[in-house]
């Protein structure tokens, strides 16, 4: 697999024109294409490719994403199929840039994975705030036909960059639509609150190997592995010190992995989220509510902008995986879940459009009536529109574990619901696993193979007797004791359907609708981080013992007819690595022998805590 496909896989780089309705010859007729390589304070020269509309009699505001993916193709009679967030505002027209950050292709420099913000820089102090700066200074003052105004975007890494943008603080950007965007890599992608997300461990090629020279060729392969069965590859390949053999030290990202298994500085640094403080610029944040890779980002970079600062900041959220808002596709469906029609694009003509041309074409002059909160209702199949998020109009449901399966409204200290996890038969995240980077259909996957699993604690409700929609996050507050000394925990919301739902053209044919087991949101503990992120501390066996896990928001309703379900497990292989159930200092170089058998309990005054939209 050629590094282009592979970078298609990883659902990271949007760049093809079957997502896009425009092709290299529409842009070549209405663009004009120049590349060029401006410098950075420090000397550091960056790639940069920029389309300018043909037509010279207006001017035209700058629209531009920086990425680590490549601004392919190379050439100036080279024309991409995609130069823009969509066809609309390619239509419309506008100057689009493209740049490969420091160290990545064809730009000079060191690349720096989820690079340090510095807050006070001086001198010749760089970060990728400094260099979006010195890009949109250069721009503005050599770039014909600009009208002075720049806006951001990015999906995914690009759209980190684009949230980076917003501490630049160059007064010519003037909007910002981080989309999909990476937070924090303890949260986002390779780390769900601090486990070790295995199933995203071929992505670690992409990072990890550092290039010399500017190039426009890849630099990095990606591991040939013997087997397309990634459970039993990441099974047969044993305890994460073993996939050394296909990482060496020249990977620096799988060191820095390994060598930070907690929450320290290294990881700290690296985050956005905490520098999000008091945003000038507009701020449109996307995101998908099936996003396999990048949840925690988008949420937390809303939330952060909207509590620190007074700017003009709104979120939108739909049924999608990670960038589906940006396709063209006509059916919205995530694996066998189908959501509705013409989504995407009506985000892309009637919100992001919009967006953009208000701030940089109109100025911010007059009233743009958009929601603070635009929130796809995943069950009901509709647009709900909030003044706010998480929504005011809700009021707090509590479910305990209770009794023969059941959730219920009343705590019982005395019950206990146990079942033996074994690291060497861990439970599946899905039925259908296949060696890829990024699972994304797993997001709706039907739950009930793991529902039949002894290791797997099954609670729900009665059928509904009528629609209960839960609206923002979702806190487990689970009491839990293991016969070990280290376990993870998962929670899973699930929507049961019942016995007549029809089939959609999505289904899978060896599936029925019938009784499907929807999941709705889930999310894992590494038991170790219970009470800190940065500094693990071991379970006492068979002590009882709280655990809270924050599942990130939802907008669903179950309907009449439906049932909520709870399921909690320890293992989800390979989405994340096997726990060793015996408490080890660091996970990454654990060895076989530390690998065991334990019994897990969990007590019936745990709970599970919901905003119920208010009827």
């Amino acid at each position: 697999m050629n590094h282009l496909r592979c970078l298609l896989a990883l659902g990271l780089l949007l760049v093809t024109g079957s997502l896009f309705a425009q092709t290299p010859e529409y842009v070549k007729e209405h663009y004009d294409k120049q590349e060029v390589r401006i410098k950075m304070r420090d000397g550091i020269a960056l790639h940069t490719t920029i389309y300018s509309p043909k037509d010279k009699s207006q001017e035209y505001p700058i629209l531009m994403m920086r990425t680590p993916y490549s601004c392919a193709p190379y050439g100036a009679d080279v024309f991409k199929g995609r130069i823009g967030p969509n066809k609309y505002l390619v239509e419309e027209g506008n100057i689009f840039v493209h740049q490969d950050v420091r160290g990545r292709w064809n730009s000079e420099g060191v690349y720096d994975n989820m690079r340090a913000f510095i807050p006070n820089k001086t001198g010749d102090q760089i970060d990728e705030a400094s260099d979006t700066y010195d890009t949109i200074e250069w721009l503005v003052n050599n770039v014909a036909n600009n009208n002075g105004n720049v806006g951001t975007w990015g999906i995914s890494y690009p759209g980190f960059y684009a949230t980076y943008s917003l501490l630049s603080g160059h007064p010519a950007l003037k909007a910002a639509s981080p989309q999909a965007c990476i937070g924090d890599f303890f949260f986002d992608d390779f780390h769900h609150n601090g486990a070790f997300l295995e199933s995203y461990w071929r992505a670690i090629s992409v990072f990890g190997y550092m290039k010399t020279e500017p190039t426009t060729e890849a630099w990095y392969q990606f591991p040939e592995l013997p087997s397309e069965d990634q459970y039993q590859f990441f099974l047969d390949a044993g305890p994460l010190t073993n996939l050394d053999e296909y990482y060496k030290e020249d990977n620096v990202f799988w060191q820095q992995i390994k060598d930070h298994p907690n929450y320290d500085e290294f990881w700290r640094s690296r985050g956005i989220i905490q520098h999000l403080k008091d945003i000038k610029p507009a701020v449109m944040v996307v995101g998908g509510l099936f996003d396999a890779e990048d949840l925690y980002g988008p949420f937390n970079t809303y939330r952060m902008i909207e509590e620190t600062g007074d700017n003009y900041n709104i979120m939108v959220f739909g049924p999608w995986s990670h960038g589906d808002w940006s396709r063209t596709s006509e059916r919205q469906a995530i694996g066998n879940v189908y959501f509705g029609d013409g989504i995407s694009d009506d985000f892309q003509k009637n919100y992001e459009t919009r967006f953009f041309n208000h701030f940089l074409k109109n100025d911010g002059k007059g009233n743009l009536d958009l929601p603070e909160a635009s929130m796809y209702d995943t069950g009901a199949r509709e647009w709900d529109s909030y003044t706010e998020w998480p929504a005011a109009t809700t009021e707090k449901v509590r479910y305990f574990l209770g009794e023969n399966q059941t959730l219920t409204q009343t705590a019982n200290p005395a019950f206990a619901n146990s079942f033996v996890s074994d690291p060497s038969k861990p439970v599946p995240y899905s039925e259908d696993i296949k060696m890829v980077f990024t699972p994304r259909k797993y997001m709706t996957d039907d739950q009930r193979f793991a529902a039949r699993r002894p290791d797997v604690l099954v609670f729900e409700t009665p059928v509904l007797t009528e629609d209960m929609t839960l609206s923002g996050e979702i806190l487990a507050k689970l009491q839990v004791a293991t016969t070990g000394s280290s376990a993870d925990w998962i929670v899973k919301v699930i929507d049961v359907y019942p016995s007549d739902a029809p089939d959609y053209p999505e289904t899978q044919k060896y599936l029925k609708m019938a009784n499907y087991h929807m999941m709705v949101r889930s999310e894992v503990m590494r038991g170790r981080f219970r009470e800190s992120f940065s500094d693990p501390k071991a379970f006492e066996p068979n002590q009882k013992t709280p655990v809270n896990l924050t599942l990130q928001g939802i907008n669903h309703t179950f309907l009449k007819g439906h049932k909520l379900q709870i399921q909690i497990q320890s293992t989800w292989f390979p989405l994340i690595d096997r726990n060793p159930q015996q408490y080890v200092p660091n996970i990454y170089k654990a060895e076989a022998k530390d690998f065991s058998k334990e019994t897990h309990t969990v007590f019936g005054d745990s709970e599970i805590e919901f905003s119920v939209l208010k009827s």
